[in-house]
């Protein structure tokens, strides 16, 4: 069985500020909470490679991982995958940007995944847990970037 979820969010932005600041790589420690370094390691047009590390869990594991996105600013949709797996056999991420009903830009980010039997949570234990934080870092983009758009 494998693991899928699909979020979104609207945000009251201009559709080029949202794509602009979601896709810096290197400025999602800021934007998202849960990240404590996001380093490039190499770029190749509009790919882009990079090691994400994640602030320390209760445990005092601190969650690293090499991932790959391309970014097509022209269908305004993204493609990525992990590249260091971990516990996940595969997990692959598709975002999306379209405008919103009402105005605004609605962002939409899909993952497929499947975890290793040995993995500590299975994949419907997963599935909730990416579903719980999404909403999380959702909303908190969701007020940088809308902060940010207003001139805050």
């Amino acid at each position: 069985m494998a693991g899928h979820t699909d979020n979104a969010v609207v945000i009251d932005a201009p559709a080029d500020a949202v794509w602009e600041m979601t896709n810096d790589v290197e400025s999602w420690p800021r934007l998202f909470s849960e990240y404590a370094a996001a380093e490039v390691l190499a770029k190749d047009g509009d790919t882009v490679r990079f090691r994400l590390t994640m602030h320390p869990d209760a445990d005092g594991n601190q969650w690293s991982w090499v991932s790959e996105r391309t970014a097509d600013a022209g269908t305004r949709t993204v493609r990525a995958r992990r590249i260091e797996t971990g516990w996940f056999k595969y997990m692959n991420l598709f975002w999306e940007y379209t405008e919103a009903d009402g105005g605004g830009v609605r962002m939409r980010w899909v993952q497929d995944f499947e975890m290793w039997p040995q993995a500590p949570v299975d994949d419907q234990a997963m599935t909730e847990r990416l579903n719980r934080n999404t909403e999380i870092q959702m909303k908190r983009i969701k007020e940088i970037i809308e902060r940010e758009a207003a001139g805050g």
